[in-house]
């Protein structure tokens, strides 16, 4: 099929890559403008953009979809069918409905449950055993498009949300190749979503770093491997900001909030207790908790805020 692809971030790679190897025609790539990065601010462009590039795929970088713009170039390329994939823009009714055989997305969760910005994030946060990838049909909703196809996996107990990220980006490589070929052949039949059963993802913020070791350590746990890699679960030791990367559950108890153990760094939660595996002091780089503990005189007693 003759495809335009709408992507950004590192997840619509695999896609797009997979796309391209299906045999595909990649009329041409939309996605978001270019933005200053790192300390000297330098124009960086996304990854979808740099992917294609090196495939020599054309690529268009509205600021707006809905100036009419995009719709002129979109009537001019007649894709036969449009592919959007974390584009992180809204697409209007005549984009939505210029293609043959519409636009078709791919989203992180198992609809209609975690529609929103941060489907993968909030399934970890949430402590949910198993996730997936499914493709739509997309309408003017936020997430509301009837389905096409699902993919299912579990979710690992330690794994956090960005190692899910780049499996999930893997599945939805390989579910939006099933499903262009099922759309075209005729053999796939939509499915409405059930609006009940839905729920929200929004996107995360830095108000959801702090740690409460007050909670359970299932829930400690999960909020450090859901905030993996951003933005990072937090909490405060001697006045300064601990970043944390990493833990386990531990079958261990003691005064909530302290160190009861040094090696490993073992914190006590709300019912048991949580292994501290990777951190970042303020203003230092990651590291692991036993260089932390060393270089920081960590000892038992010592309170996590």
């Amino acid at each position: 099929m003759n495809i335009v692809y709408m992507g950004t971030p590192d997840f619509a790679v695999k896609p797009l890559e997979k796309i391209i190897e299906g045999g595909h025609t990649v009329l041409s790539v939309f996605t978001q403008p270019d933005k200053p990065k790192g300390r000297g601010y330098a124009m960086t462009p996304p990854p979808v953009k740099e992917c294609a590039l090196k495939y020599g795929i054309s690529v268009y970088q509205p600021v707006s979809m809905k100036d009419g713009e995009a719709f002129k170039i979109l009537s001019e390329l007649e894709p036969d069918v449009i592919v959007v994939v974390a584009y992180g823009k809204i697409l209007p009714k005549d984009i939505l409905e210029l293609p043959k055989y519409g636009c078709i997305n791919v989203h992180a969760s198992l609809l209609p449950k975690y529609r929103g910005a941060g489907p993968i994030q909030w399934s970890v946060l949430n402590g949910e055993l198993k996730t997936g990838v499914t493709t739509m049909n997309m309408a003017e909703g936020l997430d509301t498009g009837d389905m096409l196809l699902k993919s299912e996996t579990e979710i690992g107990e330690n794994e956090t949300a960005s190692e899910l990220h780049d499996r999930l980006s893997v599945m939805g490589a390989e579910l939006i190749v099933k499903t262009l070929t099922a759309v075209e052949n005729n053999t796939v039949v939509p499915q409405k979503q059930n609006d009940e059963e839905s729920s929200y993802a929004p996107m995360l913020t830095k108000e959801l770093c702090r740690i409460d070791w007050s909670r359970t350590a299932q829930e400690v746990h999960n909020k450090v491997r859901g905030l993996n890699s951003w933005p990072v679960a937090v909490t405060v030791v001697n006045g300064k900001r601990l970043k944390i990367f990493s833990t386990r559950i531990a079958d261990s108890k003691g005064e909530i909030g302290t160190v009861i153990n040094e090696n490993p760094l073992t914190v006590a939660c709300g019912d048991k207790a949580v292994e501290i595996l990777e951190v970042q002091p303020e203003g230092k780089k990651r590291i692991s908790a036993a260089d932390y503990v060393r270089g920081y005189r960590i000892t038992r007693g010592t309170v996590f805020g």
